[in-house]
C-alpha cells in the first residue's frame, strides 16, 4: 500500500470575473486581463499533470457567480477532461458565489470529476493500485449563505484509510474583513482527526496551523488592487511522517502596489525617470496601482494642470511596447506640502472638520448597488475617499493663499 499521497489544494478560481474598474485600458490588453481567470485554470491542470499528483481539490467558488456563463462550464469542462486523460481525478465543492440552486443550467461533467452534492457532509475515497488510500470529506452551498458551523459535522469515517482530508469552503469566527460563510473556530478543526484541512473562501493565501495543516491557498487570479501579489495553489505531499506544502504560483496577471518618493524630483523627466525605474522590466504581466508621495510642491502644480496624467500615459505607452508588459492602471498622489495652509483659521478648520464628519461610504452606496454601474466600479474605502477630498482640498487652499 502507498505510503503518501499528493494532490493540488487550489479553490476561489472566479472564472469569467468581470474586472471592475479596468476599462480605460487597452482593449487588446482588456481582452488578455478577461481571460486571465481561464489562463490560470489552465496553468493548473499543466501544474498536476507535470507534478503527476493523484488528484486535485478545488474548494468553492470555481466560478463568480451563480449563473455560471457557458463559456466558464465550457473552459472548466475541457480542464476536467485533461486532468482525465492523465488519471487525475477533481474533487470539488460549490461556494457562496457559485452555489448549487442558483445555476438552472448546468454542466456534466466527465467521470473524473466528483462534487460534494449537497450542504451534508459526505466523503469520497480515493483509490490507488485497488487500494484506498485517502478519503476527502466536504459539502457544496446549496444556496448563497451557509451561516452554521459545519466544522462540527465532519468526523473521520474509516480509521483503516490511511489519509483523511477535510475540504471547507469558510472562514474562521470574528474574520470582520469577509462573509461569516461556514464559520470555524480553528480548535475545534485542530481537533478533528484529519491530516489536513483543505480550506476556501478568503482570497489571501495563508497557513493558519501547522498541526494538522489548516490552509487557505487564496484564489489563482489576482482581480483588482486589493488582491495584489502572486495568486495560485498548494501542491501537497502527505505521509505518515511528514507533510510538505509548496506553493505554486497560477496567475496570468499580476496586481501590484508601487510607491514612489518623489520628494526630490525636480521636472516631469524626473518623475519618469523613477517610474520607469520601479515599473519597467518586470518577470511577469503585471497591473500596477502607483502611489506618488513625498514632499514637493511642484507635483501639485503638475497634477493640477494634468500633466502627471499626461506622463502616466505616455510611460504606459513605453511599457506595453514588450511581450511581458506592465501598465499603470491608476495612481494616487500624496503630497506633504500643506505648510502654507494655516490650520488655525477659522474657515480652514470648519472645512477640514465638515470633511472629517462625512460617510462618503453612505453617499456612494446606491451608485456601488447599481445592478449595472457596480459591474465596473471598484469601491474605494471611506477613509481612502476622505484622505483624496482632503487632498483636493487642501491643494486649492493652497493654490489660493500663493
Amino acid at each position: 500500500m502507498s505510503n503518501s499521497v499528493s494532490f493540488i489544494h487550489a479553490a476561489d478560481l472566479h472564472l469569467d470575473s468581470p474586472f471592475q474598474g479596468l476599462t480605460d485600458i487597452p482593449n487588446t490588453m482588456f481582452s488578455e486581463v478577461r481571460n486571465s481567470t481561464f489562463t490560470a485554470l489552465n496553468n493548473l491542470v499543466k501544474t498536476a499533470i507535470n507534478k503527476q499528483v493523484d488528484f486535485v481539490l478545488l474548494v468553492g467558488d470555481l466560478f463568480n457567480n451563480e449563473r455560471q456563463s457557458l463559456k466558464a462550464q465550457v473552459q472548466l469542462r475541457t480542464a476536467f477532461e485533461q486532468l482525465g486523460k492523465h488519471n487525475i481525478p477533481v474533487y470539488m465543492s460549490y461556494g457562496n458565489h457559485d452555489y448549487i440552486n442558483g445555476n438552472i443550467h448546468p454542466m456534466i461533467y466527465p467521470e473524473n470529476v466528483h462534487i460534494f452534492p449537497n450542504e451534508t457532509i459526505s466523503f469520497f475515497t480515493f483509490e490507488k493500485e485497488n487500494q484506498k488510500i485517502a478519503s476527502i470529506y466536504g459539502f457544496s452551498y446549496e444556496n448563497r449563505a451557509v451561516t452554521e458551523n459545519k466544522s462540527i459535522e465532519y468526523d473521520v469515517i474509516d480509521k483503516t484509510i490511511p489519509f483523511h482530508i477535510a475540504t471547507l469552503h469558510g472562514s474562521i469566527f470574528g474574520n470582520k474583513d469577509h462573509d461569516p460563510y461556514a464559520p470555524f473556530k480553528l480548535q475545534h478543526v485542530i481537533e478533528k482527526h484529519f491530516d489536513y484541512w483543505a480550506l476556501g473562501h478568503i482570497h489571501k493565501r495563508e497557513i493558519i496551523a501547522k498541526l494538522p495543516p489548516v490552509v487557505y491557498p487564496g484564489n489563482t487570479q489576482g482581480r483588482h488592487r486589493h488582491e495584489a501579489g502572486e495568486k495560485g495553489c498548494y501542491y501537497v505531499t502527505l505521509s505518515k511522517t511528514s507533510t510538505n506544502l509548496e506553493f505554486v504560483p497560477l496567475q496570468a496577471i499580476q496586481f501590484d502596489s508601487a510607491k514612489i518618493d518623489v520628494t526630490n524630483c525636480e521636472s516631469l523627466q524626473d518623475v519618469e525617470e523613477k517610474i520607469m525605474e520601479t515599473a519597467g522590466n518586470q518577470p511577469i504581466k503585471k497591473l500596477i496601482h502607483l502611489t506618488l508621495h513625498g514632499e514637493n510642491e511642484k507635483m501639485i502644480a503638475f497634477e493640477n494642470e494634468g500633466l502627471l496624467k499626461e506622463l502616466i500615459a505616455i510611460v504606459n505607452e513605453s511599457l506595453i511596447k514588450d511581450d511581458i508588459w506592465a501598465y499603470i492602471y491608476d495612481y494616487r498622489l500624496q503630497i506633504d506640502d500643506n505648510s502654507k495652509i494655516d490650520y488655525d483659521d477659522f474657515f480652514v478648520g470648519e472645512v477640514i472638520q465638515s470633511l472629517e464628519d462625512l460617510e462618503f461610504a453612505d453617499v456612494l452606496e446606491e451608485l456601488y448597488n447599481h445592478p449595472r454601474g457596480r459591474k465596473f466600479i471598484e469601491k474605494i474605502s471611506n477613509e481612502e475617499m476622505k484622505q483624496k477630498a482632503k487632498q483636493f482640498l487642501l491643494y486649492e487652499l493652497l493654490k489660493v493663499g500663493r
